[in-house]
């Protein structure tokens, strides 16, 4: 059973099969809740679209994965509902043009609108406003990350962050939703050894506290569940070859962020 916050994940067989081949497939392994999960394999093996599957945002081909006790493909839209993305390219990027308060106060928007009860729409503004404030605070907090420290504190804009920093920065806005289970794509890309240690020191602690975190990388660290996927070529059929991206681009649900 799932504890409060932490969603459990399990996959048998599972695989995605688009028009020109196979993005991933035979993908088997189970990790209880608050686990922190490292998606590892070589770029264009299909880590992203099976982060993508697993919370929801793809449709799987082959075999089935259960997320927070949900089936996987025949649950997409229970999955979405408890799960968030952290940063993954293409699917939920920042804005460059965007503050780092600008990013936070529409996040707290739309979740105050789409998130949260009809009876919360009805609350006087002061209180709305502090329940938003307590929600953004508590996020960033838990990303570890300081306005204080930026360049412009809150006026910072995103395309002035750090590569760290805009991590943080995306995990704290999926944070705000209080997910069950983090995805986080390109986990270790770019980041020197330090700021490497820094961002799976943030996703280990935030597992630690129940959150269960999904995270592709091209180096899983020890203490991780490691789950590996193959290139296209050593799965596919001599017929059938493909990529992650043309999977991607094929198969994606609308939605999916």
């Amino acid at each position: 059973m799932d504890s409060p916050h932490g969603a459990s994940l399990s996959a048998e067989d599972f695989g995605l099969k688009g028009p020109r081949g196979w993005a991933f497939r035979g993908v088997e392994f189970s990790a209880d809740p608050g686990s922190l999960v490292a998606v590892e394999g070589p770029s264009g093996s299909g880590r992203t679209c099976l982060l993508l599957a697993l919370t929801g945002r793809m449709r799987s081909t082959q075999g089935h994965a259960e997320v927070g006790g949900e089936r996987l493909p025949g649950r997409l839209a229970a999955v979405r509902g408890f799960s968030a993305l952290g940063p993954v390219p293409g699917v939920s990027d920042l804005d460059p043009s965007f503050t780092v308060a600008e990013h936070l106060r529409e996040r707290a928007l739309l979740r105050r609108r789409f998130g949260g009860s009809p009876r919360a729409l009805l609350r006087p503004r002061a209180e709305r406003a502090a329940t938003a404030r307590a929600t953004i605070d508590t996020a960033l907090e838990a990303a570890g990350l300081d306005l204080a420290e930026l360049p412009k504190a809150e006026r910072t804009s995103v395309r002035d962050l750090e590569r760290l920093e805009a991590l943080r920065l995306s995990v704290a806005l999926a944070l705000m939703g209080r997910p069950r289970l983090l995805a986080v794509d390109d986990t270790d890309l770019k980041l020197s050894a330090p700021d490497r240690a820094l961002a799976w020191e943030l996703l280990r602690g935030l597992a630690a506290g129940g959150t269960t975190v999904l995270a592709v990388c091209s180096e899983s660290p020890e203490e991780a569940l490691t789950v590996r996927t193959r290139p296209a070529a050593e799965t596919d059929t001599p017929d059938d070859t493909t990529t992650g991206k043309e999977a991607d681009d094929a198969i994606a649900e609308t939605g999916r962020a």
